[in-house]
Parts: C-alpha cells; sequence; structure tokens
C-alpha cells in the first residue's frame, strides 16, 4: 500500500507540475513580448539544445546550491532538514536570510532601488503574498496548493496563521521553479552531503549529482526522466564541452567518450543504478573534463570548472538577474532585490561571474525589461543608464579579460543598436498613440543611445566609432552629444518626410513625383501642409527634450525638413515645362512652406552663440519668385512662339477671300486675336504676383507678333507701280484750219477715234449714249486690298481691346485709385503703342495702293485713257465720273465702317493725281487750248462733287477743297494764254535756280511729281500741251523740245 501510495503522490505532483511549467511558459512569452509585445534579441548567443526555460531550471539549481554551500558564512556545505523547527513546515529552507530574512523590504529600505532610481511596488498588497497568488493563479498550480494549505491551521495549532516567505521561496516563485523540481533539489543536495560535510559548492559538478542521485521513481514517467536527463546532459556538454572557460582539444578521450555516452543517451535513457557502467564512464569523463587547468598554471585538480564559460556562465547569470522583477507588475522590481541580488553573488565562484560581469548583466537585464514591457517604465531606463555609469568606470580599467570584452561589446552593441535604430526615425516610433510613445521614451533612448556610443568609443576598440569623427566642421555644436543629437534629428526627419511622401504617393518604395497630369499637383500641395504639420510636431513635441543636447533642434529639423521638400520640388519643377495652375499652387505651397520653416529656423537660433549661422548657411532658397518669373517667361516664350505659327501660316496659306459679308476681314486675323486674347485671359488668370512685373513683357511679345502681321498685310506693293510712265516733253504740232474743221465735223458722226499712234478710244458719241449704268470696274486685286484695309481696322479694334484689358488687370492692382485714374487719363492704351502705330500706318499705305490700283489700273480705260483724248469736247469727264460713282458703291458696300473714311479720301487723292496726270503728262493725244479752260474747269468741280455727294459725307467739304488746291491751281494755268505762262516760267525758274541776268538759257526744270501752279515742271508741261504758235516756239527756242509725231 505504501508503494503504490507513493506511486499515486508522484504522478500527482507531475500533473501539477506539467501544469506549472505550461503556465511559466506563458509568464514567459508575456516577459519576453512585454505590454507592446517587442522582443529584443539577446546578445549573448545562445546554447545549442537548451531553452530558456531550461537555462532558468539549470540557473535555480546552480543558485541553490551555490545558497547552501554558503549557509552560515563559513563557506561550507550545511544542510538543514526540512520540517523542523521554525521553519514553517512547509520544507523551504531559509538561505542565508539573517536578520531580514523573510520580512520583505521597502523602497525605502532598499539600497539598490534607491541607488538606482527605482520607485516603490504600486499595490498595497505584500509582495509575498500577491506573488503567491499570482504563481498560483493557473489550475493544478502548486502555489495554490501551497497557499490552501498554509491557510489551513494543522493539528496541533488551530489558530495559526500564515508566515512571510523567506528569500528563497521568493526566487523559487520568481523563476517559476515547481516544488517538484525544488524537492528533488533538495533530495540531491541531501544525498551528496552524507560523508562530504565542508565540501565547497564550487567543486560540486552539480548535474553529474543530479544524474546519479535521481532515479526513474522520482519522476511521474520514463518520457519525463529521460528528458529530464538529456537537460542535464546538455547542460554538461555546453559547460564541459562546447563552451568550456578552458581549451580543450575536442578529439581527446574524455570528450570522446562523453559524446559516446550522449549519443546513446539519445536513444534511451542512461541506467543510474550503482553497478551501472555508463554512470560510472560518464562520471569518470566529466570529472576529468571539469577539473583541468589551465596550461603553464599548475597539475589538474586544483578547480573545478564546468559552468564557467562563455556564453553559458552569462545565460544562466541573466536567468538569476530576470528574477528580481515583479510577475505581476512586470516593470517593478521586487523591494526584496538587495537579498536576492546578495544571494546571487554566491553563484559568481561556480559560474565565473565577478563585479565587473555583474554591472554589464543587469544593465542589459533591466534595459531588456524596459523593452519587453513597452518602454512604459521609464525607471528602469533610468536604472540602465545609472548602470551604464558604473560599466563606463570598470570599461576603463586595464585588468580587462576577454570574456568581459566579448559581454561588454555584446551588451553595449545590442543596446545601442537597438536605441539608435529608434531615435533614427524617432518622430514615427514614439509619436502619439502608441505604446511607450512620447517625449519621455526618446528622451530615454537617446540617452541609452549616446551613453552605449561613448562607452564603445572610448573603451572598446574595434566597434568603428571616433568621438572626434562625430561632429561636423563648422556645425556650431560643440559637443559630442549635440552633433550626434543633431544626426538622429536630420536622420528622423528624412525618414518621417519620405513616409509622408511614400503614403502620398500610394507606393512604399518610389519616391519620383511624375508631372503629367492633375495629381502630383495636389500631392505636392498636401505634402507641403503635412511637412508643415510635422515640423510643428517636432518642435512642440520634441524639441524641448533634445533642447538638452542640441542649442536648436527645431532649426536642424526645419532646416532638413526644408531640403526634402526642396529636392520633391525641383524634381517636380525639372519636368514642368510651362507655367499652369496647377503648378502655381504647388509654387504658392512651396512658398507658405518655405516661409514658415525659415521661421521657426529664426526662432529656434535667436538664443544660439553665434545665431546659429551653419544651420542658417544649410537653407537654399525654393526662391519661387524667380521660378515663377523663369517660368512665365517660359510661358509667353510659348505663347508667342504660337503666335508666330498662325503669322506664317497665314503668310502661307491667307488667300484674302472674306468668310462672309458679316465678317469682311481675313480668317488668319481673327486666329491670331483669339491667340491673344486667349493669352491675356490666361495669363491674368494666373494667380501670382511676380505677374504683374511681366505684363510689359507679355504686351512686348504680343506686340511684336503683330507687327509682323501687320507688316505682312501692308506688304501690297506701293502706288508708284499703278503711275503711268511720264511721256516725253514735246511741243504740240499745229494742225491747219482746215483739218480742224474736218475733226470737228467728224466727230459725232463717228464712234471710235484713232490717233496718228493707232490706239483707238471712245468717242464722245459712244460715251453719251450708251453706258448710262455701267457696270463697277474695281478688279479681284483691288477687293482683296479692301479685305486688307477690313483686317488692319479689326486687329487694330482687338488691340485696343487688348491693351484695355492689360491696363484694366494692372490698374486692378495700384493702391491707389487716383493714381488708377491718373493712368487711365494719361495712357488709355499704353502697351502696344508700336503695334498701334503700324497698323495706322499700315491702313494709310493699304488704302493709299488700293485708290491708285482702283484709279490707276481698274479705272484707266475711262480715266487716264479716255479722258480728253483727241479733244476736250469730245471726252469730257461725265463717263469717268459715272464709273466712279459705281467704284465707290462697290468700295462703301466691302468695307466696314471704320475703313471707309480713309479709303475713300485715298481714292479722291487719286482722282486728283490722275486727272492732273491727264492735263500735265496725257502724251500726245491730247492738247489744250484756252477755250479749253471752261470745260476743265467745269469737270474738275463734277469730279469734286462726286466725292462730296457720293461720298456719302465720309469726305468733308473743307476736306475736298484742301486736298483739291493743286488740282485747282493746275486749272487755272490752263486759262491763261502762253504768253503768260512763258513768263511766270521765267519767273519761277529764275527763282528755283537762281538764274536771273539777261540773256541766260534757263535750265530743264526737274520732274517731281509734285504738281502746281508754282511748280517749274508743272508750268513747262502746260505749255508743252498747249496747241499754241507762242508756246511752240518758246518750247522750241528755250528746249529744243521736237514736235509729236
Amino acid at each position: 500500500m505504501g508503494r503504490l501510495h507513493h506511486i499515486h503522490r508522484s504522478r500527482s505532483a507531475s500533473s501539477f507540475a506539467r501544469s506549472s511549467e505550461a503556465a511559466a511558459a506563458e509568464l514567459d512569452a508575456r516577459s519576453i513580448g512585454g505590454v507592446a509585445a517587442e522582443a529584443v534579441e539577446c546578445p549573448f548567443g545562445a546554447v545549442d539544445g537548451l531553452a530558456r526555460v531550461e537555462l532558468r531550471e539549470a540557473a535555480y539549481e546552480v543558485f541553490f546550491m551555490s545558497c547552501r554551500a554558503a549557509g552560515g558564512r563559513g563557506g561550507g556545505l550545511n544542510y538543514y532538514p526540512a520540517g523542523g523547527g521554525e521553519s514553517g513546515g512547509d520544507g523551504s529552507p531559509t538561505i542565508g536570510a539573517g536578520p531580514r530574512g523573510g520580512t520583505g523590504m521597502s523602497v525605502v529600505t532598499s539600497r539598490v532601488k534607491r541607488a538606482l532610481g527605482l520607485k516603490a511596488r504600486r499595490s498595497s498588497q505584500p509582495t509575498t503574498l500577491r506573488s503567491s497568488m499570482h504563481a498560483s493563479s493557473a489550475p493544478g498550480s502548486p502555489g495554490l496548493m501551497r497557499t490552501v494549505r498554509d491557510q489551513q491551521p494543522g493539528p496541533g495549532s488551530p489558530g495559526r496563521s500564515r508566515r512571510p516567505m523567506t528569500s528563497a521561496e521568493i526566487m523559487r516563485q520568481q523563476m517559476r521553479v515547481t516544488e517538484q523540481s525544488d524537492a528533488r533539489l533538495r533530495k540531491t543536495l541531501m544525498r551528496t552531503l552524507v560523508g562530504q560535510v565542508g565540501r565547497k559548492a564550487d567543486t560540486i559538478v552539480l548535474p553529474l549529482e543530479l544524474l546519479r542521485q535521481l532515479k526513474l521513481t522520482d519522476f511521474a514517467d520514463g518520457g519525463e526522466h529521460h528528458q529530464w536527463q538529456r537537460r542535464q546532459l546538455k547542460l554538461l556538454e555546453a559547460g564541459l564541452v562546447l563552451h568550456p572557460s578552458l581549451p580543450l582539444d575536442r578529439l581527446n578521450g574524455p570528450v570522446l567518450r562523453f559524446r559516446e555516452i550522449m549519443q546513446a543517451a539519445d536513444a534511451r535513457a542512461i541506467d543510474t543504478g550503482k553497478a551501472s557502467d555508463t554512470l560510472r564512464a560518464l562520471g569518470d569523463a566529466v570529472l576529468a573534463l571539469a577539473w583541468r587547468s589551465a596550461p603553464g598554471t599548475g597539475p589538474p585538480g586544483e578547480a573545478c570548472h564546468w559552468a564557467d564559460g562563455y556564453p553559458l556562465n552569462v545565460l544562466l547569470y541573466v536567468s538569476l538577474l530576470q528574477a528580481i522583477f515583479d510577475l505581476k507588475e512586470d516593470t517593478v522590481v521586487l523591494d526584496e532585490v538587495d537579498e536576492l541580488l546578495e544571494l546571487m553573488t554566491r553563484t559568481w565562484t561556480t559560474l565565473g561571474i565577478d563585479k565587473k560581469l555583474h554591472n554589464v548583466c543587469f544593465a542589459w537585464v533591466l534595459f531588456q525589461q524596459y523593452v519587453t514591457t513597452g518602454q512604459v517604465e521609464p525607471d528602469l531606463a533610468g536604472a540602465t543608464l545609472t548602470l551604464l555609469t558604473e560599466v563606463a568606470t570598470d570599461a576603463k580599467q586595464e585588468n580587462r579579460g576577454p570574456v568581459y570584452a566579448r559581454v561588454l561589446s555584446s551588451a553595449l552593441g545590442a543596446i545601442h543598436d537597438w536605441s539608435e535604430k529608434r531615435m533614427l526615425d524617432y518622430h514615427d516610433r514614439y509619436r502619439k498613440g502608441m505604446a511607450g510613445a512620447g517625449a519621455g521614451a526618446m528622451e530615454s533612448a537617446l540617452s541609452l543611445a549616446l551613453s552605449t556610443r561613448k562607452i564603445m568609443a572610448e573603451n572598446v576598440p574595434g566597434m568603428g566609432i571616433n568621438l572626434t569623427d562625430t561632429e561636423p566642421e563648422g556645425s556650431g555644436l560643440g559637443s559630442f552629444a549635440g552633433s550626434r543629437v543633431d544626426y538622429y534629428v536630420r536622420c528622423s526627419m528624412r525618414s518621417a518626410f519620405t513616409k509622408m511622401l511614400e503614403d502620398e504617393l500610394g507606393q512604399g518604395n518610389s519616391t519620383i513625383i511624375d508631372c503629367r497630369g492633375d495629381e502630383p499637383s495636389e500631392i505636392l500641395a498636401r505634402l507641403a501642409r503635412d511637412t508643415e504639420q510635422l515640423a510643428l510636431s517636432e518642435r512642440d513635441n520634441f524639441s524641448p527634450a533634445l533642447k538638452r543636447w542640441h542649442p536648436f533642434p527645431a532649426a536642424a529639423a526645419a532646416v532638413t525638413l526644408h531640403g526634402c521638400f526642396g529636392v520633391v520640388l525641383k524634381q517636380y519643377l525639372g519636368k514642368a515645362t510651362c507655367l499652369t495652375n496647377e503648378l502655381v499652387r504647388v509654387l504658392h505651397a512651396a512658398g507658405r512652406l518655405e516661409k514658415a520653416l525659415v521661421q521657426m529656423v529664426v526662432e529656434d537660433v535667436a538664443d544660439s552663440d553665434d545665431g546659429g549661422k551653419a544651420v542658417v548657411r544649410e537653407v537654399v532658397p525654393y526662391d519661387v519668385e524667380s521660378i515663377v518669373v523663369r517660368l512665365l517667361k517660359t510661358w509667353i516664350e510659348e505663347r508667342l512662339r504660337v503666335a508666330k505659327e498662325s503669322v506664317q501660316r497665314a503668310k502661307d496659306t491667307e488667300s484674302w477671300i472674306p468668310k462672309s459679308k458679316n465678317e469682311p476681314y481675313a480668317q488668319s486675323a481673327v486666329d491670331l486675336t483669339k491667340i491673344a486674347k486667349a493669352t491675356v485671359d490666361e495669363f491674368f488668370g494666373i494667380p501670382v504676383s511676380a505677374r504683374d512685373d511681366l505684363v510689359q513683357d507679355l504686351a512686348d511679345a504680343m506686340g511684336t507678333v503683330f507687327q509682323e502681321y501687320i507688316s505682312f498685310l501692308a506688304s501690297c506693293g506701293n502706288k508708284q507701280s499703278y503711275l503711268p510712265s511720264l511721256p516725253q516733253l514735246t511741243r504740240c504740232n499745229q494742225d491747219s484750219k482746215i483739218i480742224k474743221l474736218w475733226r470737228r465735223a467728224a466727230t459725232p458722226c463717228r464712234t471710235t477715234v484713232t490717233s496718228p499712234r493707232g490706239r483707238v478710244y471712245h468717242g464722245h458719241s459712244l460715251s453719251s449714249s450708251g453706258g448710262h449704268n455701267p457696270r463697277p470696274s474695281t478688279s479681284r486685286g483691288t477687293q482683296r486690298l479692301y479685305v486688307r484695309l477690313n483686317t488692319l481696322h479689326y486687329l487694330v479694334s482687338h488691340i485696343q481691346a487688348l491693351d484695355k484689358s492689360l491696363s484694366f488687370f494692372s490698374r486692378g492692382r495700384c493702391a491707389s485709385p487716383t493714381s488708377s485714374t491718373n493712368r487711365r487719363l494719361a495712357a488709355p492704351s499704353s502697351y502696344f503703342n508700336h503695334a498701334r502705330t503700324a497698323a495706322q500706318s499700315a491702313i494709310g499705305r493699304v488704302a493709299e495702293v488700293a485708290a491708285y490700283r482702283l484709279i490707276f489700273l481698274d479705272s484707266h480705260h475711262s480715266f487716264h485713257d479716255g479722258l480728253y483724248v483727241g479733244g476736250v469736247t469730245d471726252a469730257r469727264i461725265r463717263p469717268a465720273l459715272r464709273t466712279l460713282k459705281q467704284n465707290l458703291s462697290l468700295l462703301v458696300s466691302i468695307l466696314v465702317d471704320r475703313a471707309q473714311p480713309v479709303a475713300v479720301r485715298e481714292v479722291m487723292k487719286a482722282s486728283f493725281q490722275a486727272f492732273l496726270t491727264v492735263l500735265l503728262a496725257g502724251g500726245s493725244d491730247r492738247s489744250f487750248t484756252t477755250e479749253d479752260h471752261a470745260m476743265i474747269e467745269e469737270d474738275f468741280r463734277s469730279l469734286k462733287r462726286a466725292f462730296c455727294t457720293r461720298g456719302e459725307g465720309l469726305v468733308a467739304e473743307e476736306v475736298v477743297e484742301s486736298e483739291a488746291q493743286a488740282a485747282e491751281g493746275v486749272v487755272a494755268l490752263m486759262g491763261q494764254t502762253a504768253e503768260q505762262l512763258v513768263e511766270e516760267f521765267g519767273i519761277v525758274t529764275c527763282e528755283s535756280s537762281g538764274a536771273g541776268s539777261a540773256g541766260q538759257r534757263l535750265p530743264m526744270p526737274t520732274t517731281t511729281r509734285r504738281w502746281s501752279r508754282t511748280d517749274p515742271n508743272t508750268i513747262l508741261r502746260v505749255l508743252c500741251h498747249r496747241d499754241d504758235e507762242v508756246a511752240s516756239h518758246f518750247l522750241k527756242r528755250a528746249f529744243q523740245l521736237p514736235k509729236r509725231r
């Protein structure tokens, strides 16, 4: 029955143990993950085959053994049997508690917590009870059994209350060791003690003793026993073979025997009976490896080394240090930390730990707990920094072993890498809404990064860190910390800006902006606003904390963001070929951002010693205004190119055929004015202030195009090409009276008159009898000239409208209404003066050419070639006037109202010129007498009336009279006698040439075609056409002019 009861009790205990191990695994996961579920990798490596839980169990075994060996401060291994005296009957020994053992400590009395700046526990519940309850939270937990058992009074003590937990009990619960494992450990030490009182703990190879003492019956089943054996063998392999503290030849005999036994143990459990050869061989191999000595240090057997090799020793010690944190409040260090750390020092001999290694490991454990709990407890970071101060002092000592150097570089490197990784992106890592976020957590990470970096730079060679290389020349920061913080600020700002840009672009790895479409401009405008908000967030949330190390962190952040946005803006502008409203919005947003960032820089560097000259010099202005001006000029050039193409197209294809009667002008002018109007509208639709300074540039560019088109319109020849050539001066051939009578009698009977040269002219009878309603003689070429005139007037009207638009929009931005009024009165149209002047000149030129073409080419048969040919009486001006009136009617019907006055006036002047040409250069077919003067004068009056009446008021009477003065003077000469003409010719010629002496020959006057009665050449021509003996004799005597033939 006793045997069955023992088996049943063992199996029950085993089931409880498995439940406790599951709960412990869950707590491990929570400890690793922390509140924010952020794991930090152990920098000391790992041991093959030993998981975290197994390392913790091994660490507790070493801890328990070391404390039992140090009991009584004598250094010997003394055993206090459980269940007797004042131990409480719970089977837990009192391990070196001293006078404070089991009482618990508060933050007030804890020297360690006070030195590290750690606070007291948040809960008012005692540590022992709360820890016990937490450990018993899992179903079937041995902690629960213990609590219940403690609360039930024993048979001999009906009113007994719970006693405080001892330090050993606290350590067991903190390391989550089951009571069954603890009982097996106590049993092993009890059996090992027999006959070995006073033996030191560092002489005991604990895994070997456990394998010797614990049997299959101590476990629930064979599987658990086999798994436990494999853990002990793995621990021996790690300490003696894989990571020995002394150099080892892996091929020597003990190593080979140990590996053979391990391979066999993988298949089945080792026989641990007293007569077991395998156990005996294992013991010999283990002892031979453990009691080795370093070469040249003495004979073997002086020291035992089985758990002091790196990294096994550090991993075991770190597992012990992790027990100082409360299992329920994992950000709190137990108040009993002083006693627990004191007990842990007793493992130093076995594990090969000293004070320097302890400081490094303790700093790592505090840091690891700070990270895994989500960085919510800044005291843990502060405690880490405090310990790093001691680590820095230790690192300066010269007697540093290779293990310490490896542990130091590994721990500091891991802390530095973690903290620097977060500082390089602290704006995203510590933004609001995240666990452990905020400026406080960022400040802790920064302090860790700076402390570890400085220690490594000064004491850990080979890490690639040099304090003298961290500060840029001329930065004005003046310290290692300041330059490093400046680097972190800039990196974090670049990272935050890159994330914003990627979020805007909707792709994870692209920072390229394509300027096609409207979307990029919207992206950049939003990016500018977000960048400004990012800068404000940096200034308000992080810069105050960074001021501790950096003189102007907000300025550094603003400069960095300014440069980042400048890169994107430059890329966008590099693909922009013209100025659009979308581009203008981007430039406005960039301007506002630059203004805000520069203001932030100025405010932040105001209190610095040098005024922040270095950081201010980094600001490369976006120069938005110059960009706008450049793009505006490019835009103007592009519009100018389009307009010039329109002009060139007109030159190549314009036919001067109007589109309709309602639009009697060239289509090319319509196209050009549309382009000009659209250009002005778009120009003033661009919302930039720099636009007003370029209004004149735009007007000049457009004016250049207008002038080119006007020149094209005016390129229609000249009036000289239509004037008939002047005939040679001759004197009239005097016909006999019989011939004159015959001609006069025959004139009414003939229909044509043939000159002696054979030219045929219409006679009087034809002119008077036929064609009372002749058709207009205006040619197609002349009508096209009329279209040019219409086009010029159409262009002038639109130039004036554009001028008003430019003036209006420009005045709309004047500060003073009075100045606007003055400008309107002084210069109503001031932008296209040259174009308008050119147009007016072209109008006169085209009208003149059209008039001369109409009179001298289109109407030559009725005017120049028909008037007065063969005699004044037979070829009066009436037929020519009828044709002229029809041509004027056609002219008025084609030309727009604004073009008619100028055109009619030019036709009048051409008609007067043609009339004078008939009188003065009519050739040998025309001759006049004084009797003809009255008819010629009457004809000229009729010609003047044609423009006063048929012109319908287009030409004022005073203008007609003014233009007719020269012709009237010539007509008056026609009424003078030959003697009078000769006398007047002599006077005028002498006055003009200066010949005044008697008998001096008169010079031949120059022909100027400026006919007037005071012109010598005009008088001479009157004489040449005078059918008079006196005139003929004078011309022969004075100039030897030949007779007509």
